[in-house]
Parts: structure tokens; C-alpha cells; sequence
């Protein structure tokens, strides 16, 4: 049984601590996401409801495919007639485009939307007014001049194409066929508005808005690429598409970047993009035209940290679209909505319809009743309608600057200088005057006063910072000024040139639900706030005083009065109210909580100060009241009735709120926070990554209470964003892994030793410190080195070794398993064969052989058959590679993949077969080879790489046969893997007109299929003959070590695909020696110095 031991314990099959220490870290990691990310979503959103009619539009001949359709969508529970539908469209063409997997029906909810917001008008005025204090980075705002719409001018036509539901986000062909449709549905739609404006004026109609010259794009998921992909398409109308707004879109790279054919996609369109954006010169230098893309203005809405399918910095638009043109925003921080949202959620979430719903109308110019011709004024509308005032740039909550001259509405109109709001109090409207003393100053009661604080008295010992929070309507039930001097004064100036109105620079937040009361007293908590107002010493420069006026509260006949009226303000140190939470106590809190006591009359606004991003160690934040300054107001224990503490507290101090910021999705806003998982959809440790390491979280609490504050990093939310953030990466790496592997099994070859097992020299690869560091942290150095040389931002160094070490160890914990599983199979398999040929043997030898003799003389009488049997014996890896090429060019690649792998299977199957019988035979072993064996190992190691190993024994000969090709079989199965997606989407559009694949695809393919053939066996592996350059001969295991380092580079970028490369040039490198050895006739690779003595 010495072949038996041989092939179960000698291969490697039970793993040694290196390997069970990752496999245990991946399954730890693995379940936990797993946990994380079938844990239920709370995002919020309120259903949208609809009455859907689709109207097909008619297809012309000279359509690119007939597999696809285009609608019009109606809203409306009548029964229409399409026909008459269709001849009175005078409205403002809109063009859906679903995504991957989509339906032309899921432009329901926001279509609907559109009606009723184009039915019902604009939102109230106190909406523009905060939202039109924004100004966008790059739009020039301060030219804008816009008229505030009392009604909206034309109604939006919502188009929808069906493109039958493929998953465009799995094949780069479908992606490009898509876009082709989009091009001449935004052609057909132009067309079918011209048709109805002839037919209106052939019927005598008079025509009742100017026709249409572009559309606007609405695209979801991958929709949104196709609609940017159909922007630059060289067969698109000049001007046909000025205005592209995507949903939950992949614009910096695919989501699941596996096809080579998809990411080169992605690339070329990008490319077209970053081009259409420069000014059009001659090869002279001078000027010949604008831009081709300086009328387009595109907008990315991120559905946040709920959207497990595409991260925010996916859809980022940085060094695609510049700022002049265009912004990523998350919902998270749009105005109106403040919900993160999963990938299908945000076409049907009601908060965020309703805005796309009211921005997309706002666009609509009166006079033409089509969008604005002029892309600044398109882009100041969307940057006014969707973000909010709080600026996209928070950095711990850092206001815009106040300037000292009277601040102005951006719309017309707005000419009065004293005030920035619409409505104007008189000074008898307030019953008298409050003159506070503290820092600290309260409003529970819309009470009609005006409260003076005197900014060098109360802003001293530091406190000069003021922060301001309230529930109160900006300019209807709460205006602040700022004033130079004292009400009554002696100067002569009139009051407007001497006050400085900031009310219009409070900023809206979400709030939570408002408290329930059924009558007037009856509330039992505070109201959260919903605004907030940030002033900093230079903004309050100049002035003596600063008042706080309430408006008085108007009583309603039948109805109770709002739950709570409440205002909070304080002058404040930054510095009191500042706190670091280290790397170690983040780690050590998943474990052991780390609690913060607030004490009474602390800072209203606190800065937590994280070292690592949330992004990556989402944290659970609690507070729970521990005092609220009861017996401070002289109240007895007694005179608190049956109310508990927390109840109390409740009623006395509004509900905390957590404000976090990430570079690349915005803000987060955290209403209500008693006990809230805080995560932003950053993306750091990752090569490209700009953010910083640290993470800011504001927390705005009442300091009239104190809290308990415990912070805790959740482990199901970390271990799901680490998968969801590097699966990519760690995709990357198993190539990595594995190109490793072969590596060390080529260069045990080269030095005339044995073959190693896979799990042996994934093993020693992992072996501390040489291996592992040369492997692992050298490409890393050599990454952080190519960044600084090519002036590229750094990124996070701590964060990015860590994680990228972790995924490392994750791939090779995967490959490990993939390893321990396929050896499992193949030994059960060769058990099984083994067991029922040994049978089947002794049935022959105790039975006739007259059937099996008939059989064979039957089969030998088709002479064609035999024939073609023969030829594949002798032919059979011509065969095969000729099959495997032939269905990689014409049908899908990942079927000519499959063909090398069941050509790795049944050789390794073969070998393992051969192993066992010679076990079961009991095969004799030299035992003069065996003792000359011992004795050599006890030699030096120049004798031992001398040793002649032409006597290897045929079990170990076919041992070097089953781990070379194992080695093989593992690469070229994650090489198919990576077309499995591509595959399913092949198998869905059967019998609809198949296209051959894409020439990248299947000249990659090709060179690994050439890869897998020409290195076959270990004793011919055709790289071996690679001629010398400089002197040094390149041996295989050099160029195994080259690929691994590219595509260690590839897992950084998050570009897996890459990894076709370097395995693609390793095949074409193999052909290109083998040609070349067959013209030159060099014969001397075919050695047989490695062949077993028997």
C-alpha cells in the first residue's frame, strides 16, 4: 500500500497549520458577511403608486435588431386610443433605459410621478429658497438668473425600451447591442414628434410647443452606462442628447468585471468621454471648435451604502465628466429623500421619484417649453433641486462662508436688501425682547420674542463658535440676524444697511417622525430637529449681537398645535467638543464596548474623530439619556409622578443626530439616533483611493441632557462591506495564488526534483518571512512606488497594506479549498473506476469473453468509424485544441474553456487511476534505488541535484504528471469561471440571433487554451525553451513569477479581467516557441530523462 500512501499523505492532501489559519480566517470572515447581507434592510422609502398604459411605438426597417421595442408610457386608469395618443405628443421626450436584467415597465413609478408633480406644481417656495443657496463646484451660478416657477410650463413624455430583459452586466456584446437600440430608439422618438406635428397641422390643429430637438436619458443600473455609451455614438444626431441622469449606475468600471470584452468596453467609452470634454484643435494647435460634449450635462445618483451591486465610487463621475458639466450625488444627501436605498428600491422609492420627478420638470424653459438650451443653467437647476445647502464638501461640518455684503437670492426678483426670506415681520409682531446671559439659550414655544445675545460676551474664554438647531421653519417661524449695535441707535443709517439676515443659511436635515398628540399638552418627547445653522468667528466678525426671533404661534380652530416647538442655540469651544477614537479601540470594541459619558451642559455639537473609515469598521453608536436636569429646575423626586427617567429626558431634550461625510458618496445623515449602525460607502484602502484613513462623525445632542455613549464595531456590517469593497480584489489574487503555485512546482521541476502538490507549494508560499514577503508585500512596495513616480495620490498606507495582505490571504484560503475539493473528486472518482474495472476483470477472467469478442468484431466492421477512432488517438490533442479554438471564435468562449478542462480532468483523472492500480498491483519497489535514495539525502546538496532521476518509480512519474496538471486544471478553471456570467447570458438569447463573440474575448481565450496545451506535461513544457536574454536563461518559473505580479497589480485595480493577459501572452509565448522549435527542427526538448524505469 506504499502508492496509496503515496498518493493521500505524500501529495499534500491533509493540510498543515498555514493552511487550516486561512481557511478558518475565510470561513470566519465568509459567514459573517453572509450574516450581514441577508440581515433585512430598513431604508425607509414609501411605495409609489400608479395606473400604467404602455403604448408601443412602431418599429421602421432600419432598425438595428428586431429583438427589442420601445413604449410610451400613460398614466391613467381611462381607456385610450393609442393612435390619437400618439399624434398629440407635444410634450418633453424623456427616454428610460432599464438595466442589467431590467424591464421597460419600471419606468412606472417615477413616469407617474411626473404627471402628478407636473398636475400639482412646484414644491412651496420655502424649498427653493434653502436649496438655491447652493453653489455647485463647478457652475458658474453667480450669471444664473432663473424665474421661480409658480406653475410648470410642459409636461415630461416618458419613452421606455424594452430591451427583453438581458443582463447586460454580464457580456460586453449586449452592452454595445444595447446601445446601438438606444441610438435609434432617441432617433425614433425624435422622428415619431415630427410625425405628430404633421399630422396636427394636416388636420388643422394648431401646433402648441415648439418640436423637441433632443431627449432627456434616464438610465438605471447599467442603463445609465448605455445612455453615456449612446452619447458618444458616432451614428447619434448632432444635439439629440444634452441632459443624462443615471440611477445606481457603474460609470468608472463594470460592477463584476470578469469578461475582458466588458471592462475594454467600459475603457473605450470613458476614453470618448474624457475626449469629448477637450477643445477640438488642429494638428496646428489652433483653435477649431468647442468641445463635442460641452452642451451634455450628466448627473450620478448613488443609492448609498444599501446598494450592495454597485458602490458609490462605481459611480462616480471624477475624470469623466468635469465639474463644469456635471456631479455624483448619494441619496443619502439629497434633498427631500436622506435614505439609503437598495439597487432596486431607488426606481421605486416615492421620496426620491418625487424629486427626479420635480428636477426633470424644472428643467423645462417657459418660453420654449422644451429644457434649457444653456448647460450652466440646466446644471445650477439639478444642483439646485437635488443637493442640499449643506455643502458636499462637509469636512466636519465646515458652513459656507458668510460674506458681510447682503447676501442674494439667485432668482429674480429677490430685490429686497433687508431680507432674504419671503415673507417680511414687522417689529410690532414681537411681544418683547429676551436678553440671555448664558451660552446656552432654549426655546420650547413658538412664544413671539426676540432673544439678543451678545457675541463679545458670551462668545469669550474661547466659546466663539455659535451652532444653532431647530424644528422651527426657516423665515415662517424662526429668523435670525446679525447686528452691529444695539436696536435703538444713534447712527442715522436706515436698519437694512445695519443688519445682516442669516436665516437663509440654515441648512434643512431629515427628520425623524414628528410625536404623535391628540391634544393640545399632550406630547410625550421632543420633536427632532429639522435645521441647522453653523457660524464661525469670521462670519460673526464686525458684529456686537446676534437675535434669535420666533414668530408667534398661530392658533387653528379644531386642530392642536404643533407637537413641539424647540430651538436650541450656543457659543462654543470646537475644541471641548472634539474626540479621537483610535485604530486599537475600534478593533478591541467588536469585543469589549467602549463607553463615553456627556455630561450636562456640554457641547452642543460633537466632532468623533475615527482612525479608521466607517467605511470599512462600520461602528454601532448608542446614547442613552442618563439626566436631563430635572432637579435642576427645582423638582422633586416625588413630583415626577410615574414617569421613568428615560421618559422624562425624552421630553425634555430633543433626539440626538449623527451627520457622517465620505469624500466619495457625501453626506449621511443619522435622524433619531438613540442606537444606529453608522456606515458610509467609502472605499478606502484600495489603490486608487483619495480618502483619507479617518473618519468624522458630527453628533448633534441637547446639552441640557447627559448621555452614555457607547461605540462598537459591528462585525456582520464590517466582514459584508469587506467582501462587497475587495471581492474584485480577492478575484484577482486567486490568479495570483496559483500563478504562484506553478511557479514553485516549475522551479522544483527545473532543479530536478519532484513535482510538488498544489497544497504543498500553495503551503510554503504562505511560509514567513521570505516567501510570503516576496510574494505579498514586494508588489505592494513596487504599486506604492509607481503611484509617487507617475504623481498619483498615495493611498492610505496603514489601511491599504492591511486589507490588501487580508485579501491575499482570503484568495489563498479560497484556493486551498478549491484545491482540497477537486483532489477530493478525483480520488473518489479513481477510486470508483478503479473498483468497478478490477471487478469487471474478474467477471472476464471467470466468465466467456464471447460477448466482448463479438462486440469488438461488430465495431471493427464501421470501417469509417474505426478509422475516425484511430485518427483521434493519434491526433487527440490536435483535436481537442482544434475544437476548443473552433467554439471560441464562433459559439462562446467559456465553452472552448470547458473543452481544455475536461482535457486537464481526464488526465489527471488518468494519473490518478494509474496511482491506484499500481497500489492495488502491489507494485515491487527497487529497494537498491530506495537505499541509494537515503543515502544521498545524506549527502551534500550538489550531490543531490546530480542525482539521475531516469529510475523514478511509475507511481511518482505519474504523481509529476497529476499535480502539473492539476496546477493547470485550477488557473484554467477560474479562467472559466470568470465567463460563466457571460455564459448565462449567452444561454438567454438562444434562438434570437446569436453574434460571434468579440475578437478580445476570444484571441485571450485562444492564448490560454494554447496556455493549458502546450505545457501539458511537466517533462515538455515548452516555455523550458525560451532562448536567453542578456546572458540568463528565463525559466518557466520566472515567467509564472511575472504573470503573478501583473496580476496582483490587476486584483488592485479591481480589474480581474486583466489576469487574461498575462495567462493569454504565456500561451502565445508557448506558440510562438513551439513554431519556431518545429522550423529549426530542435528536437531537444523532448526529453526522456524524466520517464519512469518501468
Amino acid at each position: 500500500m506504499w502508492g496509496m500512501r503515496f498518493a493521500m499523505s505524500g501529495q499534500g492532501v491533509r493540510p498543515k497549520l498555514r493552511i487550516v489559519g486561512v481557511v478558518i480566517l475565510a470561513a470566519w470572515i465568509g459567514f459573517a458577511a453572509l450574516f450581514g447581507l441577508l440581515k433585512p434592510i430598513k431604508n425607509g422609502c414609501t411605495m409609489t403608486y400608479m395606473y400604467p398604459t404602455y403604448i408601443p411605438i412602431s418599429v421602421t426597417d432600419d432598425a438595428t435588431t428586431g429583438r427589442y421595442g420601445l413604449y410610451l408610457y400613460h398614466e391613467g386608469w381611462r381607456k385610450i386610443d393609442f393612435k390619437e395618443h400618439l399624434n398629440k405628443l407635444s410634450g418633453v421626450p424623456v427616454l428610460f433605459i432599464p438595466g442589467n436584467a431590467g424591464s421597460y415597465k419600471q419606468v412606472r413609478s417615477v413616469a407617474a410621478e411626473s404627471d402628478r408633480a407636473y398636475q400639482g406644481g412646484p414644491f412651496e417656495r420655502t424649498f427653493y429658497q434653502e436649496a438655491s443657496l447652493f453653489r455647485g463646484e463647478g457652475a458658474d451660478t453667480e450669471s444664473v438668473e432663473y424665474d421661480l416657477p409658480s406653475q410648470y410650463s410642459n409636461r415630461l413624455d416618458w419613452f421606455a425600451v424594452d430591451l427583453e430583459g438581458e443582463h447586460s452586466a454580464m457580456d460586453g456584446r449586449i452592452l454595445e447591442e444595447h446601445t446601438e437600440y438606444v441610438v435609434y430608439a432617441i432617433h425614433r422618438i425624435l422622428d415619431q414628434y415630427k410625425e405628430s406635428h404633421d399630422t396636427r397641422e394636416r388636420e388643422g390643429a394648431a401646433a402648441s410647443s415648439n418640436l423637441p430637438r433632443n431627449v432627456i436619458l434616464v438610465g438605471h443600473s447599467m442603463g445609465g452606462f448605455v445612455a453615456r455609451a449612446a452619447a458618444v455614438h458616432p451614428r447619434l444626431r448632432k444635439l439629440a442628447v444634452q441632459t443624462i441622469l443615471t440611477l445606481s449606475s457603474p460609470h468608472q468600471s463594470p460592477p463584476l468585471a470578469l469578461q475582458p470584452s466588458l471592462g475594454h468596453y467600459f475603457a473605450r467609452v470613458n476614453r470618448e468621454w474624457k475626449k469629448g470634454y477637450e477643445v477640438q484643435t488642429s494638428p496646428g494647435g489652433s483653435y477649431v471648435s468647442d468641445p463635442l460634449l460641452s452642451g451634455v450635462v450628466v448627473v450620478s445618483i448613488a443609492g448609498g451604502y444599501n446598494d450592495y451591486q454597485v458602490r458609490s465610487k462605481l459611480e462616480s463621475l471624477d475624470g469623466i465628466v468635469p465639474s463644469s458639466h456635471g456631479f455624483m450625488i448619494s441619496s443619502t444627501s439629497m434633498k427631500n429623500v436622506w435614505l439609503s436605498m437598495e439597487h432596486q428600491a431607488i426606481l421605486w422609492c416615492n421620496q426620491l421619484v418625487v424629486q427626479v420627478s420635480h428636477t426633470l420638470l424644472s428643467l423645462v424653459d417657459s418660453t420654449t417649453s422644451q429644457p434649457f438650451s444653456d448647460t450652466q443653467k440646466r446644471l445650477w437647476v439639478l444642483t439646485r433641486m437635488l443637493q442640499s445647502a449643506l455643502s458636499q464638501s462637509f469636512n466636519g461640518m465646515i458652513p459656507m462662508k458668510l460674506s458681510h455684503e447682503v447676501p442674494m437670492l439667485a432668482s429674480k426678483g429677490s430685490g429686497s436688501q433687508m431680507s432674504t426670506c419671503a415673507l417680511d415681520w414687522r417689529d410690532d409682531a414681537l411681544d418683547r425682547d429676551l436678553y440671555i446671559q448664558t451660552s446656552t439659550v432654549t426655546i420650547l414655544a413658538m412664544d413671539g420674542r426676540r432673544r439678543w445675545l451678545d457675541i463679545e460676551l458670551l462668545g469669550s474664554n474661547g466659546k466663539n463658535h455659535f451652532i444653532f438647531v431647530t424644528n422651527l421653519a426657516p423665515c415662517s417661524g424662526v429668523r435670525l440676524h446679525l447686528w452691529p449695535e444695539k436696536e435703538k441707535s444713534n447712527s442715522n443709517l436706515p436698519v437694512c444697511e445695519r443688519v445682516l439676515e442669516v436665516t437663509s443659511k440654515m441648512v434643512l436635515i431629515p427628520a425623524g417622525p414628528a410625536p404623535k398628540q391628540s391634544e393640545p399638552g399632550s406630547q410625550t418627547e421632543q420633536a427632532p430637529p429639522s435645521a441647522v445653522l453653523r457660524l464661525e468667528p469670521e462670519d460673526m466678525h464686525g458684529f456686537r449681537f446676534l437675535t434669535i426671533s420666533v414668530a408667534p404661534r398661530e392658533a387653528v380652530s379644531g386642530k392642536p398645535p404643533v407637537a413641539v416647538s424647540m430651538a436650541v442655540g450656543q457659543f462654543f469651544n470646537p475644541e471641548e467638543g472634539a474626540m479621537e477614537v483610535s485604530s486599537q479601540s475600534m478593533l478591541l470594541s467588536a469585543y469589549w464596548t467602549k463607553d463615553i459619558f456627556l455630561k450636562e451642559y456640554h457641547p452642543l455639537a460633537y466632532n468623533l474623530s475615527f482612525a479608521i473609515s466607517l467605511g470599512l469598521l462600520p461602528i454601532t453608536l448608542s446614547l442613552k439619556p442618563a439626566g436631563c436636569g430635572i432637579k435642576t429646575f427645582g423638582l422633586l423626586d416625588g413630583d415626577t409622578g410615574d414617569l421613568d427617567k428615560d421618559k422624562l429626558c425624552k421630553l425634555r431634550c430633543f433626539p440626538p443626530v449623527a451627520l457622517a461625510w465620505d469624500s466619495a458618496s457625501g453626506l449621511h445623515v443619522f435622524p433619531n439616533l438613540y442606537s444606529e449602525t453608522i456606515v458610509i460607502d467609502s472605499s478606502p484602502a484600495l489603490w486608487s483611493s483619495q480618502s483619507s484613513e479617518k473618519a468624522t462623525v458630527m453628533l448633534l445632542v441637547d446639552p441640557h441632557c447627559s448621555y452614555t455613549a457607547s461605540i462598537h464595531v459591528s462585525a456582520p456590517a464590517m466582514f459584508s462591506r469587506f467582501v462587497l469593497l475587495y471581492g474584485p480584489q480577492i478575484v484577482g489574487f486567486a490568479f495570483v495564488v496559483i500563478l504562484f503555485t506553478l511557479m514553485r512546482q516549475a522551479n522544483q521541476w527545473d532543479h530536478k526534483l519532484s513535482v510538488p502538490p498544489l497544497l504543498s507549494a500553495v503551503e510554503d508560499n504562505l511560509e514567513m518571512p521570505s516567501p510570503f514577503l516576496l510574494l505579498a508585500a514586494f508588489p505592494l512596495l513596487i504599486s506604492l512606488f509607481f503611484s509617487f513616480l507617475m504623481a498619483q495620490p498615495i493611498p492610505p498606507l496603514t489601511s491599504f497594506t492591511v486589507v490588501s495582505l487580508i485579501c491575499y490571504l482570503l484568495a489563498n484560503a479560497f484556493i486551498s479549498v478549491l484545491i482540497i475539493v477537486s483532489k477530493f473528486v478525483f480520488q473518489a472518482s479513481a477510486l470508483i473506476h478503479t473498483t468497478v474495472k478490477s471487478r469487471c476483470q474478474a467477471l472476464g477472467r471467470n466468465y466467456s469473453l464471447a460477448f466482448l469478442h463479438w462486440f469488438s468484431i461488430l465495431a471493427s466492421s464501421f470501417v469509417c468509424l474505426k478509422q475516425a477512432i484511430r485518427i483521434l488517438k493519434l491526433n487527440t490533442t490536435v483535436v481537442m485544441t482544434l475544437i476548443a479554438v473552433s467554439l471560441v471564435s464562433f459559439v462562446h468562449p467559456a465553452l472552448g474553456l470547458f473543452v481544455l478542462l475536461a482535457s486537464h480532468a481526464l488526465s489527471c483523472h488518468n494519473s490518478m487511476c494509474c496511482i491506484m492500480m499500481a497500489s492495488r498491483r502491489k507494485e515491487p519497489v527497487d529497494q537498491k534505488n530506495e537505499a541509494e535514495r537515503k543515502t544521498r539525502h545524506t549527502s551534500t546538496r550538489q550531490e543531490h541535484l546530480s542525482v539521475d532521476l531516469s529510475e523514478k518509480s511509475f507511481v511518482e512519474t505519474q504523481a509529476d504528471i497529476f499535480n502539473h496538471r492539476h496546477g493547470l486544471l485550477i488557473i484554467h478553471l477560474l479562467a472559466a469561471l470568470m465567463f460563466v456570467p457571460s455564459l448565462a447570458a449567452w444561454f438567454q438569447r438562444i434562438g434570437t440571433g446569436q453574434s460571434f463573440p468579440w475578437f478580445a474575448d476570444s484571441a485571450l481565450c485562444i492564448g490560454v487554451i494554447f496556455h493549458g496545451i502546450l505545457n501539458s506535461r511537466p517533462e515538455s513544457s515548452i516555455l523550458r525553451s525560451f532562448p536567453s536574454l542578456l546572458g540568463h536563461q528565463l525559466r518557466p518559473h520566472h515567467m509564472y513569477l511575472l504573470a503573478g505580479y501583473y496580476c496582483f497589480f490587476s486584483g488592485l485595480e479591481l480589474a480581474p479581467y486583466k489576469v487574461f493577459y498575462a495567462i493569454a501572452a504565456l500561451g502565445y509565448i508557448s506558440l510562438t516557441l513551439k513554431i519556431s522549435q518545429v522550423n529549426n527542427n530542435d528536437l531537444r526538448f523532448r526529453t526522456k530523462s524524466r520517464i519512469h524505469r518501468n
